[in-house]
């Protein structure tokens, strides 16, 4: 895992693309251009921005010793005191998902959001109906504590998602 750069675009775009109809069971489909290298330099471009402000951390999950991106995670939307707390937000290629990368990833984001950024609180929004992703966030100490009604449109349907937060001092 490591920050992207525009180099990584192509590799990025191209993970997008193959997973788009994968990853619309929970998230939204994009307009045609968002699957284009054009527009995830673009999005690499305004991670990098967000990370030199300490906005956002936004890394590549890479295939070892390759540069083959086969997932991305974000500690995003961080909000300074009184809040201290951020989201976390994850993606792993189909062709990869239950081997354990989303869990070690998301431990690696976990442990630097707690250590490193000092944030009090990680939270994660997920499909009642993604029971992979549940079981990555419960793996990771994550505890429900509610059901967001209608959070997020989804390809014309307002979808629930229960809302998951770790704290750090059970960290």
């Amino acid at each position: 895992m490591r920050t992207l750069n525009i180099n990584d675009a192509p590799s990025l775009a191209n993970l997008v693309y193959r997973n788009k109809r994968f990853w619309s069971i929970y998230e939204p489909l994009h307009r045609d251009e968002y699957y284009t290298t054009v527009v995830q330099r673009e999005k690499i471009r305004e991670s990098q921005m967000l990370l030199k402000e300490k906005r956002e951390f936004s890394f590549g999950v890479f295939l070892p010793e390759t540069d083959q991106v086969i997932g991305h995670i974000s500690l995003y939307s961080l909000k300074r005191m009184p809040f201290s707390s951020g989201l976390i937000g994850y993606s792993i290629d189909e062709e990869f998902i239950g081997k354990g990368i989303a869990s070690a990833s998301v431990k690696l984001v976990r442990h630097f959001a707690f250590e490193h950024v000092n944030l009090n609180r990680i939270e994660a929004y997920v499909s009642p109906k993604n029971l992979g992703s549940i079981k990555v966030l419960e793996n990771n100490q994550f505890q429900r504590e509610g059901l967001l009604r209608k959070l997020l449109f989804i390809n014309g349907k307002w979808e629930d998602h229960y809302m998951y937060a770790s704290i750090s001092d059970e960290f």
